[in-house]
């Protein structure tokens, strides 16, 4: 099974998030999946305006999307969080354990 998108050069998604201020910020969108067994669908960012490229923090958010329009949803129940933290993980696992072999 091959991937046709290693090696390849794709342009990043950015998204814009409004702050408590109502400030848009920029934020790259790294990763999008779904939990098995639900119809929730999840993405990880990160800020793009980071200063310090070491310590970027990276937010997960559920995300509901009507045509073009997005929506997204802060993730505030642990048991959802357990769930998105594992399933974030291993698929970081997986992507590195991929990149070792290739």
């Amino acid at each position: 099974m091959t991937n046709e998108q290693i090696g390849q050069e794709e342009e990043p998604e950015i998204i814009y998030i409004p702050d408590e201020e109502g400030n848009e910020e920029e934020f790259e969108v790294i990763m999008k999946f779904e939990v098995d067994g639900s119809d929730a669908k999840y993405m990880m960012v990160v800020p793009l305006d980071s200063e310090d490229e070491e310590t970027d923090e990276v937010y997960a958010f559920r995300y509901e999307e009507d045509g073009d329009d997005l929506q997204l949803f802060m993730i505030e129940n642990d048991e959802e969080w357990a769930i998105v933290e594992e399933t974030f993980n291993t698929l970081v696992d997986e992507l590195d354990g991929g990149a070792e072999n290739g």
